[in-house]
Protein backbone atom coordinates (compact mmCIF):
# COMPACT_ATOMS: atom_id res chain seq x y z
CA UNK A 1 0.00 0.00 0.00
CA UNK A 2 1.19 3.74 -1.00
CA UNK A 3 2.10 5.96 1.80
CA UNK A 4 1.06 9.46 1.43
CA UNK A 5 4.77 10.61 0.74
CA UNK A 6 4.71 8.08 -2.05
CA UNK A 7 1.71 9.10 -3.49
CA UNK A 8 2.45 12.97 -3.03
CA UNK A 9 5.35 12.40 -4.81
CA UNK A 10 3.39 11.93 -7.85
CA UNK A 11 1.61 14.69 -7.47
CA UNK A 12 1.49 18.72 -8.61
CA UNK A 13 -0.91 19.11 -5.67
CA UNK A 14 -2.33 17.60 -2.57
CA UNK A 15 -5.45 17.80 -3.82
CA UNK A 16 -8.67 15.17 -4.84
CA UNK A 17 -11.18 16.12 -7.54
CA UNK A 18 -13.93 14.69 -5.33
CA UNK A 19 -16.82 11.97 -6.79
CA UNK A 20 -19.70 14.04 -7.45
CA UNK A 21 -23.09 12.28 -8.79
CA UNK A 22 -24.02 12.81 -12.49
CA UNK A 23 -21.14 14.98 -12.68
CA UNK A 24 -18.14 12.77 -12.48
CA UNK A 25 -16.87 10.16 -15.16
CA UNK A 26 -13.54 8.53 -16.54
CA UNK A 27 -12.86 11.75 -18.48
CA UNK A 28 -12.75 13.86 -15.32
CA UNK A 29 -10.90 11.27 -13.57
CA UNK A 30 -8.27 10.95 -16.49
CA UNK A 31 -8.18 14.65 -17.26
CA UNK A 32 -7.55 14.87 -13.42
CA UNK A 33 -4.87 12.44 -12.87
CA UNK A 34 -2.72 13.97 -15.97
CA UNK A 35 -2.90 17.10 -15.00
CA UNK A 36 -1.36 15.82 -11.39
CA UNK A 37 -4.04 15.25 -8.87
CA UNK A 38 -6.16 12.12 -7.68
CA UNK A 39 -8.95 11.87 -9.65
CA UNK A 40 -12.48 9.76 -8.56
CA UNK A 41 -15.91 8.79 -9.50
CA UNK A 42 -19.07 7.59 -7.76
CA UNK A 43 -19.75 3.94 -9.00
CA UNK A 44 -23.32 4.55 -9.40
CA UNK A 45 -22.73 7.28 -11.96
CA UNK A 46 -22.36 4.37 -14.17
CA UNK A 47 -25.86 3.37 -14.65
CA UNK A 48 -24.97 -0.26 -15.53
CA UNK A 49 -22.10 -2.90 -14.07
CA UNK A 50 -21.25 -3.01 -17.87
CA UNK A 51 -20.58 0.23 -18.45
CA UNK A 52 -18.83 0.39 -14.95
CA UNK A 53 -16.57 -2.12 -16.02
CA UNK A 54 -16.16 -0.71 -19.06
CA UNK A 55 -14.82 2.96 -17.33
CA UNK A 56 -12.62 0.61 -15.04
CA UNK A 57 -10.82 -0.86 -17.93
CA UNK A 58 -10.63 2.58 -19.84
CA UNK A 59 -9.11 4.43 -16.57
CA UNK A 60 -6.55 1.20 -15.68
CA UNK A 61 -5.28 1.23 -19.56
CA UNK A 62 -4.83 4.73 -19.85
CA UNK A 63 -3.30 5.62 -16.35
CA UNK A 64 0.51 5.73 -16.08
CA UNK A 65 2.48 4.02 -13.43
CA UNK A 66 4.53 7.26 -12.47
CA UNK A 67 0.84 9.03 -12.29
CA UNK A 68 -0.60 9.91 -9.06
CA UNK A 69 -3.47 6.94 -7.89
CA UNK A 70 -7.24 7.24 -8.84
CA UNK A 71 -10.19 6.35 -6.74
CA UNK A 72 -14.01 5.30 -6.88
CA UNK A 73 -16.61 6.07 -4.31
CA UNK A 74 -18.87 3.18 -3.99
CA UNK A 75 -21.97 4.06 -1.22
CA UNK A 76 -22.53 1.36 1.39
CA UNK A 77 -25.48 2.31 2.55
CA UNK A 78 -27.37 -0.72 3.96
CA UNK A 79 -30.16 -0.07 0.77
CA UNK A 80 -28.14 0.02 -2.23
CA UNK A 81 -28.06 -3.60 -3.17
CA UNK A 82 -25.39 -3.30 -6.09
CA UNK A 83 -22.27 -2.20 -3.29
CA UNK A 84 -20.63 -5.94 -3.52
CA UNK A 85 -20.76 -5.93 -7.21
CA UNK A 86 -19.34 -2.73 -7.94
CA UNK A 87 -16.62 -3.69 -5.36
CA UNK A 88 -16.48 -7.14 -7.07
CA UNK A 89 -15.29 -5.21 -10.13
CA UNK A 90 -13.31 -2.94 -8.14
CA UNK A 91 -10.89 -5.61 -6.64
CA UNK A 92 -10.69 -7.21 -10.06
CA UNK A 93 -9.59 -4.40 -11.72
CA UNK A 94 -6.97 -3.35 -8.53
CA UNK A 95 -8.49 -0.02 -7.77
CA UNK A 96 -6.02 2.11 -6.13
CA UNK A 97 -8.46 3.91 -3.68
CA UNK A 98 -12.31 2.84 -2.52
CA UNK A 99 -13.98 5.93 -0.98
CA UNK A 100 -17.03 4.46 1.01
CA UNK A 101 -20.10 6.58 1.51
CA UNK A 102 -23.00 6.66 3.66
CA UNK A 103 -22.42 3.56 5.90
CA UNK A 104 -19.69 1.79 8.14
CA UNK A 105 -16.70 0.43 5.58
CA UNK A 106 -16.38 -2.78 7.85
CA UNK A 107 -17.29 -4.83 5.34
CA UNK A 108 -15.07 -3.95 2.63
CA UNK A 109 -11.91 -3.03 4.48
CA UNK A 110 -10.13 -7.05 4.40
CA UNK A 111 -11.41 -7.44 1.00
CA UNK A 112 -9.67 -4.22 -0.54
CA UNK A 113 -6.60 -4.41 1.53
CA UNK A 114 -6.19 -7.91 0.07
CA UNK A 115 -5.66 -6.63 -3.11
CA UNK A 116 -3.61 -4.19 -1.91
CA UNK A 117 -5.90 -0.93 -1.94
CA UNK A 118 -6.60 1.60 0.29
CA UNK A 119 -9.90 2.63 2.11
CA UNK A 120 -10.79 5.77 2.80
CA UNK A 121 -14.38 6.54 4.51
CA UNK A 122 -16.37 9.47 3.74
CA UNK A 123 -17.93 10.77 7.19
CA UNK A 124 -19.30 14.22 8.06
CA UNK A 125 -19.02 14.15 12.31
CA UNK A 126 -16.30 13.18 14.33
CA UNK A 127 -18.42 10.57 16.00
CA UNK A 128 -18.40 9.20 12.41
CA UNK A 129 -15.00 9.29 12.37
CA UNK A 130 -14.12 7.47 15.34
CA UNK A 131 -16.75 4.38 14.13
CA UNK A 132 -14.89 4.27 10.83
CA UNK A 133 -11.71 4.50 12.30
CA UNK A 134 -12.11 1.67 14.56
CA UNK A 135 -13.30 -0.93 11.46
CA UNK A 136 -9.55 -0.22 10.26
CA UNK A 137 -9.60 2.11 7.37
CA UNK A 138 -6.49 3.60 5.62
CA UNK A 139 -8.10 7.20 5.88
CA UNK A 140 -11.26 9.47 6.50
CA UNK A 141 -12.67 11.85 4.61
CA UNK A 142 -13.78 14.88 6.09
CA UNK A 143 -17.03 16.04 4.98
CA UNK A 144 -17.02 19.44 6.23
CA UNK A 145 -20.00 22.51 6.36
CA UNK A 146 -20.04 24.04 3.26
CA UNK A 147 -19.32 20.95 1.02
CA UNK A 148 -21.55 20.32 -2.41
CA UNK A 149 -23.60 17.52 -2.19
CA UNK A 150 -24.15 15.75 1.14
CA UNK A 151 -22.43 17.39 3.36
CA UNK A 152 -21.33 17.97 7.21
CA UNK A 153 -21.99 20.23 9.51
CA UNK A 154 -18.78 20.94 11.52
CA UNK A 155 -16.40 24.04 10.11
CA UNK A 156 -13.10 22.64 8.84
CA UNK A 157 -11.19 24.25 11.20
CA UNK A 158 -12.46 22.59 14.18
CA UNK A 159 -13.26 18.98 12.24
CA UNK A 160 -9.55 17.94 10.84
CA UNK A 161 -8.06 18.62 14.25
CA UNK A 162 -10.63 17.06 16.15
CA UNK A 163 -10.11 14.00 14.29
CA UNK A 164 -6.10 14.40 14.02
CA UNK A 165 -6.29 13.96 17.81
CA UNK A 166 -7.28 10.22 17.75
CA UNK A 167 -6.22 8.94 14.12
CA UNK A 168 -2.87 8.43 12.27
CA UNK A 169 -3.84 7.47 9.01
CA UNK A 170 -4.78 9.61 5.82
CA UNK A 171 -6.80 12.88 6.50
CA UNK A 172 -8.98 14.69 3.30
CA UNK A 173 -10.39 17.84 4.23
CA UNK A 174 -13.53 18.67 2.13
CA UNK A 175 -15.83 21.31 2.27
CA UNK A 176 -15.72 25.13 0.53
CA UNK A 177 -12.05 24.64 -0.78
CA UNK A 178 -11.86 26.03 -3.99
CA UNK A 179 -7.97 27.30 -4.33
CA UNK A 180 -4.91 26.52 -4.03
CA UNK A 181 -4.63 28.90 -0.52
CA UNK A 182 -7.64 26.68 0.83
CA UNK A 183 -5.60 23.54 -0.06
CA UNK A 184 -2.93 24.99 1.76
CA UNK A 185 -4.55 25.53 5.12
CA UNK A 186 -6.42 22.04 4.90
CA UNK A 187 -2.80 21.09 5.21
CA UNK A 188 -2.35 23.66 7.78
CA UNK A 189 -4.92 22.31 9.93
CA UNK A 190 -3.77 18.81 9.94
CA UNK A 191 -5.06 17.15 6.68
CA UNK A 192 -3.12 15.12 3.82
CA UNK A 193 -5.08 15.93 1.14
CA UNK A 194 -8.13 18.84 0.16
CA UNK A 195 -11.52 17.37 -1.35
CA UNK A 196 -12.29 19.83 -4.31
CA UNK A 197 -15.78 19.14 -5.80
CA UNK A 198 -17.84 22.20 -6.79
CA UNK A 199 -14.66 23.57 -8.39
CA UNK A 200 -14.40 21.15 -10.87
CA UNK A 201 -18.11 20.53 -11.88
CA UNK A 202 -17.33 23.52 -14.98
CA UNK A 203 -14.49 21.81 -16.17
CA UNK A 204 -14.93 20.98 -20.14
CA UNK A 205 -14.52 16.98 -19.32
CA UNK A 206 -16.90 17.07 -16.21
CA UNK A 207 -20.60 15.34 -17.06
CA UNK A 208 -22.24 18.05 -15.80
CA UNK A 209 -25.11 19.77 -18.49
CA UNK A 210 -24.04 22.80 -19.69
CA UNK A 211 -26.84 25.03 -17.89
CA UNK A 212 -25.53 23.80 -14.89
CA UNK A 213 -21.57 24.79 -15.67
CA UNK A 214 -23.28 27.84 -16.29
CA UNK A 215 -25.42 28.16 -13.26
CA UNK A 216 -22.57 28.08 -11.06
CA UNK A 217 -20.61 31.08 -12.79
CA UNK A 218 -23.08 33.45 -11.58
CA UNK A 219 -23.75 32.09 -8.57
CA UNK A 220 -22.24 33.07 -4.59
CA UNK A 221 -22.20 31.44 -1.56
CA UNK A 222 -25.36 32.87 -0.55
CA UNK A 223 -27.17 30.85 -3.39
CA UNK A 224 -26.76 27.37 -1.40
CA UNK A 225 -29.45 26.00 0.53
CA UNK A 226 -29.21 23.45 2.56
CA UNK A 227 -32.32 20.07 2.50
CA UNK A 228 -32.56 16.90 3.12
CA UNK A 229 -35.83 17.21 1.00
CA UNK A 230 -34.39 15.41 -1.96
CA UNK A 231 -32.68 12.60 -0.95
CA UNK A 232 -33.25 12.16 2.84
CA UNK A 233 -29.80 13.03 3.75
CA UNK A 234 -28.60 17.08 4.93
CA UNK A 235 -27.19 18.25 0.92
CA UNK A 236 -26.31 21.67 -0.09
CA UNK A 237 -28.44 22.84 -3.39
CA UNK A 238 -28.26 25.61 -5.97
CA UNK A 239 -31.26 28.07 -4.98
CA UNK A 240 -31.86 29.09 -8.67
CA UNK A 241 -31.78 25.41 -9.55
CA UNK A 242 -34.41 24.55 -7.00
CA UNK A 243 -36.42 27.32 -8.16
CA UNK A 244 -36.26 26.58 -11.61
CA UNK A 245 -37.81 22.55 -10.17
CA UNK A 246 -40.34 24.22 -8.74
CA UNK A 247 -39.49 23.91 -5.16
CA UNK A 248 -39.89 27.09 -2.84
CA UNK A 249 -35.97 27.39 -0.64
CA UNK A 250 -37.68 29.20 1.93
CA UNK A 251 -40.67 26.25 2.48
CA UNK A 252 -38.78 23.25 1.70
CA UNK A 253 -40.53 19.39 1.67
CA UNK A 254 -39.96 17.52 4.93
CA UNK A 255 -37.12 15.29 5.03
CA UNK A 256 -37.98 11.87 2.53
CA UNK A 257 -36.35 7.98 3.79
CA UNK A 258 -33.44 7.13 2.06
CA UNK A 259 -33.95 3.79 -0.03
CA UNK A 260 -31.19 3.95 -3.16
CA UNK A 261 -32.08 0.34 -4.24
CA UNK A 262 -29.50 0.17 -7.69
CA UNK A 263 -29.16 2.86 -10.36
CA UNK A 264 -30.33 1.11 -13.23
CA UNK A 265 -33.66 0.93 -11.44
CA UNK A 266 -33.99 4.63 -10.82
CA UNK A 267 -36.83 6.45 -13.39
CA UNK A 268 -37.18 9.63 -13.94
CA UNK A 269 -36.62 11.71 -10.56
CA UNK A 270 -37.98 15.39 -10.06
CA UNK A 271 -34.05 15.89 -8.14
CA UNK A 272 -32.27 14.90 -10.62
CA UNK A 273 -33.03 18.16 -12.39
CA UNK A 274 -31.74 19.94 -9.23
CA UNK A 275 -27.89 20.97 -8.88
CA UNK A 276 -25.75 20.90 -5.83
CA UNK A 277 -22.95 23.18 -4.77
CA UNK A 278 -20.68 23.76 -2.12
CA UNK A 279 -20.33 27.64 -0.73
CA UNK A 280 -16.96 27.40 -2.68
CA UNK A 281 -18.65 28.38 -5.67
CA UNK A 282 -17.83 31.94 -5.72
CA UNK A 283 -14.41 30.85 -7.06
CA UNK A 284 -15.79 29.82 -9.99
CA UNK A 285 -15.72 32.35 -13.19
CA UNK A 286 -15.68 30.26 -15.91
CA UNK A 287 -15.77 26.73 -17.65
CA UNK A 288 -12.41 25.37 -19.01
CA UNK A 289 -10.24 22.15 -18.82
CA UNK A 290 -9.12 20.20 -15.25
CA UNK A 291 -5.85 20.89 -16.44
CA UNK A 292 -6.45 24.98 -16.47
CA UNK A 293 -8.17 24.82 -13.29
CA UNK A 294 -5.58 22.52 -11.86
CA UNK A 295 -2.64 25.19 -13.15
CA UNK A 296 -4.25 28.25 -11.32
CA UNK A 297 -4.75 26.04 -8.15
CA UNK A 298 -1.29 25.07 -8.10
CA UNK A 299 -0.04 28.58 -8.49
CA UNK A 300 -2.28 29.62 -5.65
CA UNK A 301 -0.98 26.88 -3.93
CA UNK A 302 2.64 27.89 -4.02
CA UNK A 303 2.17 31.53 -3.25
CA UNK A 304 1.34 30.62 0.05
CA UNK A 305 3.84 28.00 0.56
Amino acid sequence: MPTVQEMKSKMRLPAIAAPMFLVSGPDLVLAANKAGIIGTFPANNARTIDTLEEWFDRITKTVKPDSPPWAVNIMVHKTYTRMQEELNLAIKYRVPIIITALGSPAAIVDQVHGYGGLVLADVNSVTFAQKAAATGVDGLVLVAAGAGGHTGMISGFAFAPAVREFFNGIIVLGGAIGTGQAVRAAELLGADFAYLGTRFIPSTESMAPQAYKEMLITSKAEDIILSASMTGVPANWLRASLVAAGYDPHNMPEKKAMELGRPEDSGPKRWKEVWSAGQGVGSIHKIEPVSEIVDRLVAEYKSVT
